[in-house]
């Protein structure tokens, strides 16, 4: 039964052979289609603008890969970098060029795969591997605070090793600065100035979450002639919801942990002429002990005092603490006599002291004083609005809040 079938085919074929005449053929004996053929080497069909001999490319200029003549056509292009990431580029409509639209990066060994086609359609392949210099100068980042645990208000900073004014250039690093969180947050960066960056979320941190900030720069074009450099990552921890609200008019701070209740406490805030500053402030550190001096902070005269302190909570960089204050107990529950601190009895503050740590909110309402700075004395970032943290951005300032540019605008996107 297994003959019929070959002996029907070649029947078939011998008719065909009959049918065209002088056309010599045979089933299985033609000529290959220039289609199906293994695609020659195409070195001698394009060029590539990078140093002929073993110099590497400058990653200023961008890869450009063009026909020899007017005999064929790049069909593709594909150039990935070691790390695995596609460099963008653009095809001419006519196949004669392709030229890169990502920026290179510094110190990069790139593979540039090219497909053509000569006149009569025959496939053509080209493979080229080539590095680019390093930096000459390089833009790292220093993330902080150290490594630790913290409290909900607790920002992370970037701090830059070099100023950067240009929106474009500030972009690049946004989208390089990466921030994973577990539980994951709604949070953007603001630029503080030219060269520092803080990110929070747009609530507080949730109690317990992990957070990792880290850098994608390395390699990466900032501005002309100005390329990443390696930055070490942070891992924080972050602790119990720790909230602290003194009310300056009724002399009573609230203390609160995951919402909950758990120490009212009599307190003194600043006098007329030394109002303490209404807002969110953070934990900024602590001290058992300070020699607290009024010349230190500009206060002369019969203002000036020169006290010894214990149990010293600090909340703003130009010396605002919470701290025990025995000399002034008579007044704590009923009346504000300090020159703007938040000041206790020994006990109290000896439990507030044990109590918190750097990060934790300390909310001051109800004070004749200034509002809290959002920078520059201490981690004011909380007293802004989220409408106008996300103005401070270069990616997310003038877009609707929950749109995420970061992710749809990947640096250098992945395979």
């Amino acid at each position: 039964m297994n003959q019929t079938p070959r002996t029907r085919t070649t029947l078939r074929c011998t008719l065909l052979v009959v049918s065209l005449g002088a056309v010599a053929i045979a089933c299985g004996f033609s000529d290959p289609s220039p289609l199906t053929g293994k695609p020659f080497d195409a070195a001698e069909q394009i060029t590539f603008n990078t140093p002929a001999d073993s110099r590497k490319a400058n990653p200023d200029k961008p890869l450009e890969i063009d026909v020899k003549g007017d005999e064929g056509r790049i069909t593709d292009v594909t150039v990935i970098d070691d790390s695995g990431h596609h460099l963008a580029g653009e095809l001419s409509a006519d196949g004669s060029r392709w030229r890169s639209t990502g920026a290179l990066s510094a110190g990069v060994k790139y593979t540039a795969r090219v497909a053509t086609e000569d006149s009569e359609g025959a496939p053509g392949s080209r493979t080229l591997s080539f590095e680019t210099s390093p930096a000459q100068r390089k833009l790292t980042v220093a993330f902080g605070p150290e490594a630790g645990t913290y409290g909900v208000g607790q920002p992370i900073t970037a701090e830059l090793s070099l100023p950067v004014k240009d929106k474009a250039a500030r972009a690049v690093i946004e989208r390089a600065l990466k921030i994973d969180s577990k539980p994951a947050v709604d949070g953007a960066w603001h630029w503080v100035d030219d060269q520092k960056l803080h990110f929070r979320p747009k609530e507080y941190w949730p109690a317990g979450t992990s957070v990792t900030a880290a850098s994608n720069l390395q390699g990466v074009k900032v501005a002309n002639s100005l390329y990443g450099g390696t930055s070490k990552a942070l891992k924080i921890s972050i602790g119990d919801r720790i909230e602290a609200i003194t009310d300056a008019s009724s002399h009573h701070m609230t203390v609160k942990r995951n919402g909950e209740v758990i120490n009212t406490i009599p307190v003194t805030t600043g006098k007329p002429g030394f109002s303490t500053r209404n807002g969110v402030k953070v934990v900024l550190g602590k001290e058992y002990f300070v020699r607290m001096r009024g010349t230190s902070v500009g206060i002369y005269g019969d203002e000036g005092y020169d006290l010894p302190v214990y149990y010293a909570t600090r909340v703003t960089w130009s010396g605002e603490y919470v701290h025990a204050a025995p000399w002034s107990v008579g007044s704590h529950g009923y009346a504000n006599v300090s020159h703007g601190c938040t000041g206790m009895s020994t006990g109290n503050a000896a439990w507030f002291y044990e109590t918190v740590r750097e990060g934790d909110i300390v909310q001051v309402v109800n004070s004749y004083g200034d509002d809290m700075d959002p920078f520059g004395n201490g981690f004011g970032d909380w007293n802004l609005s989220w409408a106008d943290w996300r103005q401070g951005s270069a990616l997310v300032a003038g877009t609707p809040d929950g749109s995420n540019p970061v992710d749809a605008a990947r640096l250098r996107p992945q395979v």
